[in-house]
């Protein structure tokens, strides 16, 4: 049987700012109002950020990057 390669996809920025950008707003606003809620929000966009980190670490690389990245070029003597 034939191994399926694992390949992940990177999620979009979008959604790493928005994790960030909730996780503030779950620590400077909503826990003034409700403190079991703010934690509640902030694990919650604590795992959307871990995620994307995860996402992102598990991507590959584009094709059309691999100039920019210059990691399989040899260096000039």
């Amino acid at each position: 049987m034939k191994e399926k390669k694992d390949i992940g996809v990177p999620l979009s920025s979008g959604f790493m700012a928005t994790s960030i950008i909730g996780f503030f707003v779950s620590i400077w606003f909503i826990m003034d109002y409700s403190e079991p809620w703010g934690f509640t929000f902030m694990v919650f966009f604590l795992i959307m950020f871990l995620a994307s980190v995860v996402s992102v670490h598990r991507a590959l690389p584009l094709p059309e990057h691999m100039d920019e990245l210059a990691i399989h070029k040899k260096k000039k003597k």
